[in-house]
């Protein structure tokens, strides 16, 4: 892993993107999601790789236990590895569950054929609790198994089982190396038989503490020389720590294999691994000993974006018809025909004196500052359906009814507010501030001789800017602290009431035509 640069001295040099690595799962499997297969490929995933598996044993489990294991024919074993190795590029493998002496020698027979660059055991011998996994059999057979290994990752009762294996047995199959004249000798301290299992097969053997007691966690790594180096966390108080071998050795494996070197992807798995610790317990999966929160390091180098935003996106094809609209686009221009504008602030009239109501109604739901903003922000409704609308209509179109389009819009609004939820009513009023703050910005400044300065003046300015980002900050709370079923409605109705914004500029174009027909 750490050769020398093999291209010619003076050859130009292309920079080449990172290569994912290809990381091949060789484990059991674990129903719930927490160890085995599925647990090495939530850890390759959560370290930029692409995970593959080949099962060799079905476990019913849960977080309490095993309740039974089912071994697939050794045959299908070989034709799963195969069917991955004829076709794709290994670039690390990390072997966990094999459970007995047939499915050990496969995979052995394997390695040996097709052996990657990259090959982490993680010895599924002894479960924490003492368990044994593997028969004597599969024992004995493990020691062809490891010679071909680069890291090998046993839990403290498994290191005992392996030095003993070492010291009686020793390899029967060993690369090239210079420390062949060097015996294991079984010694009663896990470092000690770290060094007898390293020594015997030549390979970095990682003992982990992660059971010890104390407030730190110490793993170290060993080589056939001695201690290499001790890699130290603080410990973690939590019983949720199901799948920490196999999320631990799936996650040295895909680092071995981008960074090519032991130490730092030992380093850097050790710190993800205590920080999926740390939220292991709000994962709330189930009622035992609960898995690890793979994902934990991932949200917070790249969090979700926020609900608002989401929301924002989803509705983008409405906002695209939105501004292309017939009406915005002769606002733009200023060829909008004034009393197609009148018959849009007639009915803006109506959906203002609605709208004031259900912003008057979130502050009085609310308190300190959510109140205050609320109800300032009715206060503005009124005042601009007084001053704007009200000079721009001058007495015409005054009298108008409420055409359905409004009429729709309202009854959204009022359902929202019937729903007795904060969020849902502030998500539905949200769109009004967000599309005509949006609108705003698209159509940009015009000269005070435009004849819809005014209107694209009050929604384009600064302050309608800041009260639509405060709006969205307030909503964005609200939908934080929301259920799943409250979020999806706020959800709907914030989608909804964009439609709505959408039709009700569609609405006078149709209006005028309408009259023009009639």
């Amino acid at each position: 892993m750490n050769g020398a640069d093999a291209r010619p001295r003076h050859a130009p040099h292309t920079p080449q993107p990172p290569r994912i690595p290809r990381v091949l799962s060789i484990a059991g499997t674990d129903p719930t999601g927490g160890a085995g297969m599925q647990a090495d490929l939530k850890a390759v995933a959560a370290h930029d790789g692409y995970g593959m598996g080949v099962v060799t044993a079905l476990v019913a489990q849960n977080t309490h236990g095993v309740r039974s294991v089912h071994v697939p024919d050794v045959g299908f074993l070989r034709e799963q590895l195969d069917a991955v190795s004829d076709d794709v590029t290994i670039d690390a493998v990390k072997i966990g569950m094999l459970g007995t002496a047939e499915v050990v020698r496969v995979v052995t027979e394997w390695l040996r054929e097709h052996r990657p660059p990259v090959v982490v055991v993680d010895p599924v011998m002894v479960a924490t609790s003492g368990d044994r996994l593997l028969d004597e059999d599969a024992s004995q057979a493990m020691v062809a198994l490891i010679g071909l290994a680069d890291l090998v990752t046993p839990n403290r009762a498994e290191l005992a089982v392996l030095a003993e294996l070492a010291t009686l047995h020793g390899p029967d199959e060993r690369r090239d190396r210079p420390d062949r004249s060097l015996r294991p000798h079984q010694t009663d301290t896990p470092e000690g038989q770290a060094l007898a299992i390293a020594r015997a097969w030549d390979v970095l053997v990682l003992a982990k503490g992660g059971h010890d007691a104390g407030d730190t966690a110490e793993d170290v790594l060993v080589g056939p020389a001695g201690v290499l180096r001790r890699f130290t966390a603080p410990r973690v108080r939590t019983t949720n720590t199901h799948g920490t071998g196999c999320s631990l050795s799936s996650a040295i494996a895909t680092l071995a294999a981008r960074d090519g070197d032991w130490e730092l992807a030992i380093g850097t798995a050790k710190r993800w691994l205590t920080a999926a610790l740390r939220g292991a317990d709000a994962l709330d999966v189930g009622t035992g000993n609960g898995p690890v929160d793979h994902g934990a390091l991932v949200r917070a180098a790249l969090p979700e974006p926020r609900w608002t935003d989401r929301w924002w996106d989803d509705v983008a094809g409405v906002l695209h018809e939105t501004i292309a609209c017939d009406f915005l686009v002769g606002m733009r221009a200023g060829t909008l025909d004034p009393e197609v504008f009148a018959a849009y602030l007639a009915q803006d009239v109506h959906y203002l004196r609605a709208y004031e109501r259900h912003l008057a109604l979130l502050g009085s739901w609310t308190t300190g500052a959510e109140a205050a903003f609320w109800q300032a922000s009715a206060q503005g409704c009124a005042d601009e359906a007084r001053d704007l609308h009200h000079r721009r209509l001058a007495g015409s179109h005054a009298e108008d009814p409420v055409h359905p389009v409004c009429a729709g819009y309202l009854a959204h609004l009022q359902a929202a507010a019937d729903s007795g939820s904060a969020g849902v009513l502030a998500a539905a009023v949200l769109p009004c501030f967000r599309v005509y703050a949006w609108v705003g910005t698209q159509i940009g400044t015009v000269g005070a001789d435009h004849p819809f300065a005014d209107w694209i003046g009050a929604y384009g300015a600064p302050a309608f800017a800041e009260a639509s980002a405060e709006a969205t900050a307030r909503v964005e709370r609200l939908a934080a602290v929301a259920t799943p079923a409250e979020r999806g409605a706020m959800t709907r109705a914030f989608r909804t009431s964009t439609a709505w914004e959408a039709a009700f500029f569609r609405m006078p174009t149709a209006i005028a035509d309408a009259v023009v027909t009639g």
